[in-house]
């Protein structure tokens, strides 16, 4: 099998050529790294050429790496029935770099393209309707980006008073939490509840 994505690694090397950064086979997948404005081609070349037959889209996703340049990955996953292989494209992207979209290619690619805009807010120009697709109308922010808080910014609740939802921001009533930063795995210097019953014997 590695042979064979070899293969096809150095067949797309030769026939792309400056539109590809680097490529690598490793745990029976082939990755190939693209040059952010070159991604329409490549994605089209692997879907329409004879030797390569990827006409599947599997998935969309997004990467964050914060302390990166450009810190997003977008990462496409492609497979191809006719040789029984995968592919991993992946393009670079900062916060304001404009992903060319592949729709035109792949018209399921524009709720992929739409989730990764959402969560992690990478812009995708061409894109017929760029706009969120999991949270909600008013969310603040991308939730997958590490520098994102795990708690948000604003919490959801149905007031019965009002009859209506409500929004508010995020309170963390800390004063009745007891943190003691012991793993009950190591042993406390307390008794855990149950533990009671060993000394009965």
């Amino acid at each position: 099998m590695d042979e064979t994505l070899t293969e096809l690694g150095e067949h797309l090397s030769a026939s792309m050529g400056d539109a590809l950064r680097s490529w690598s086979v490793a745990f029976g997948e082939l990755t190939v790294v693209v040059e952010t404005n070159r991604i329409v081609d490549v994605i089209g070349f692997l879907q329409s050429d004879a030797t390569c037959q990827f006409v599947n889209l599997v998935d969309i996703c997004g990467v964050d790496w914060p302390a990166r340049e450009n810190r997003f990955d977008v990462v496409y996953h492609l497979l191809s029935p006719k040789n029984n292989a995968r592919i991993r494209v992946k393009v670079e992207a900062g916060e304001t770099t404009m992903v060319p979209s592949v729709c035109d290619v792949f018209p399921s690619a524009d709720w992929f393209e739409r989730e990764v805009y959402d969560l992690y807010g990478v812009l995708f120009s061409a894109h017929p309707d760029l706009r969120r697709l999991l949270t909600d109308y008013g969310f603040d922010g991308h939730p997958l980006r590490k520098d994102f808080p795990l708690t948000g910014f604003v919490e959801v609740r149905y007031d019965d008073e009002q009859k209506r939802v409500v929004y508010e921001p995020v309170r963390l009533n800390q004063e009745f939490r007891n943190f003691d930063f012991v793993s009950p795995w190591e042993g406390t210097e307390y008794e855990l509840p149950g533990d009671e019953k060993s000394s009965l014997n």
